[in-house]
């Protein structure tokens, strides 16, 4: 009988120790997601600067800045690419496969940053324009990378150490995020070492030397950068042996993919390994499709629950990325703009950003992947929300200490802890768990959905927080925005979406420890299929 025969041979994979390879698999894909982070997370370093060079008013007491309409497109368009780019590139890795549409996305984020930074034109409006339509297609070429990079770590590993290497390839996010800000300081602080220039109170036109239009290109242009050193070693990348098994139901390539990966020789013409293969190929059989009811029976309440956790951490994570310097501002830590150089406002804000990516970020995602396979993936996504949810209403609740001077340093201490269970939580959980809770065949469709819908709560966080955060005084307000609820109640908001984010972690099922083929069920259908054969061939 099939079911009492030794492992399936995709059990090799599950209890093969950990392999060079993985390590490797991490680097690899992990770079995608270093690009991915750099170039999402950049924009929000340079907004000030595009709108000191292109929107200066003359007379203004205070620098230009971007228009509201402009700002939420200038942050928001990348976030509408990447959504796209999560649903059609996950559907597409399940019809041609991982590899196939791999190298796609990494030469889509290749090309766009690059042609971010020469976006042409003499006019503001020509400028900004040519840099939203690159910067969308950045971002759909992103939106590949999050469903393909998940399913294939998660297709490679063995299910002791799953949930760390997955975890690892999207803590690379941190490094992006890291890297984002440090090329910001290096490079304002060369160009302000070269090209002084005064205060904006002092003097409002020189305050902006003409040179600053190529600081911003360059560290957009920079993200290009990581992307093209891994190209090569990603197209070179095996296919994933589960794909080639479950889905294309290719025996002779599965075995030649797992000899890749685990470095070691697996022989077709082995009867016995043969054998194994085939009862696999056989639990490929499956006869309910996407959103069908039998579907929806199985996995649909886990589809419900990764995309609607992953939605809400995202309004909270990206409201609190994209905004840290108004954030920084309103309390104070940074100075005023009219007393800086537009350089000099640059430097303090990636010099900022940096120190909270440094002090929890970064530490965030990497407590993620060293605990994951210990303590679990939805205790760590319940403790996220929790803790979040605490430091967010600890934040807003007395929010006016922490606006005096002697409390800055108390402020972002509490605010770099929010980013710090944000990433050892539900930002690092949401990603990995959809790679391993459905099967092969609708895997990269399902982690594209849950993305999507993440991606759907950042963009509902960078437009609804740019406006939401605004002073509640509308003289008080920045120009060009309606009067707000203020940071405050904005800060409010974000702790109240924490809580339902937490309540939902329930619908989210705990794969620590399993196989894929058992989590999704597959073993099981499998086994169902195989009897049903024999019957009938009795």
């Amino acid at each position: 009988m099939a079911k009492d025969q030794s492992l399936e041979v995709l059990n090799v994979l599950d209890l093969a120790k950990t392999q060079v390879y993985h390590f490797t698999a991490v680097i690899i894909s992990g770079m995608g997601f270093f690009t991915d982070a750099y170039d999402l997370f950049c924009i929000s370093l340079v907004t000030k600067l595009l709108g000191r060079i292109y929107y200066h008013v003359d007379g203004s007491s205070n620098p230009g800045t971007l228009p509201p309409n402009v700002a939420a497109a200038v942050n928001g368009v990348a976030l509408c690419g990447t959504l796209a780019g999560q649903l059609f590139f996950g559907w597409l890795g399940d019809k041609l496969g991982r590899k196939r549409v791999y190298g796609m996305t990494l030469m889509l984020m290749m090309i766009c940053s690059i042609a971010s930074g020469l976006s042409f034109g003499s006019s503001p409006k020509s400028v900004i324009a040519t840099l939203c339509f690159f910067r969308f297609w950045l971002g759909f070429g992103i939106g590949g990378d999050y469903p393909l990079s998940a399913t294939i770590m998660a297709e490679y590993s063995n299910k002791k150490t799953c949930g760390a290497f997955i975890a690892a390839v999207f803590a690379m996010q941190g490094f992006g995020i890291l890297a984002g800000g440090t090329v910001a300081i290096i490079v304002s602080a060369i160009f302000r070492a070269i090209y002084k220039s005064p205060a904006y109170s002092m003097d409002p036109l020189g305050s902006t030397v003409p040179q600053a239009d190529y600081v911003w290109r360059i560290i957009l242009m920079f993200g290009a950068l990581p992307a093209a050193l891994t190209y090569y070693w990603r197209m070179k990348m095996p296919e994933t042996p589960r794909y080639t098994a479950l889905v294309a139901k290719d025996e002779e390539k599965a075995l030649g993919d797992m000899s890749k990966v685990l470095n070691m020789e697996v022989k077709a013409e082995n009867k016995e390994i043969k054998q194994r293969a085939n009862i696999n190929i056989q639990k490929g059989n499956y006869s309910y499709g996407l959103f069908s009811k039998q579907f929806l029976h199985k996995h649909g309440l886990h589809l419900l629950g990764t995309a609607s956790t992953w939605f809400l951490l995202d309004i909270a994570y990206y409201s609190q990325n994209l905004f840290q310097k108004d954030i920084f501002s309103a309390v104070g830590w940074l100075p005023a703009a009219k007393t800086m150089s537009a350089l000099e406002e640059l430097f303090k804000i990636a010099r900022a950003q940096t120190l909270i990516a440094l002090c929890g970020t970064v530490p965030g995602y990497w407590f993620t992947v060293f605990l994951i396979d210990h303590i679990g993936r939805f205790t760590i996504q319940l403790i996220g929300f929790f803790f979040m949810t605490v430091f967010m209403f600890a934040l807003a609740i007395p929010y006016h200490h922490w606006t005096l001077k002697e409390n800055n340093i108390g402020f972002v201490v509490m605010y770099g802890l929010t980013f710090f269970f944000a990433n050892f939580g539900p930002n690092s959980t949401t990603f990995v768990v959809p790679a391993e809770i459905f099967p092969a065949r609708f895997r990269s469709t399902c982690h594209g959905i849950s993305a999507a819908a993440g991606k759907a709560g950042a963009i509902v966080g960078a437009f609804g927080f740019l406006y939401a955060s605004q002073n509640q005084d509308k003289s008080k307000a920045n120009a060009g925005y309606p009067a707000g609820i203020g940071m405050r109640n904005s800060l409010m908001v974000l702790g109240v979406i924490n809580v339902f984010g937490l309540l939902l972690t329930f619908l989210v099922p705990e794969p620590k420890g399993r196989s894929l083929e058992e989590i999704s069920g597959e073993n099981e259908e499998g086994n169902q299929q195989q009897s049903r054969n024999e019957a009938e061939s009795v």
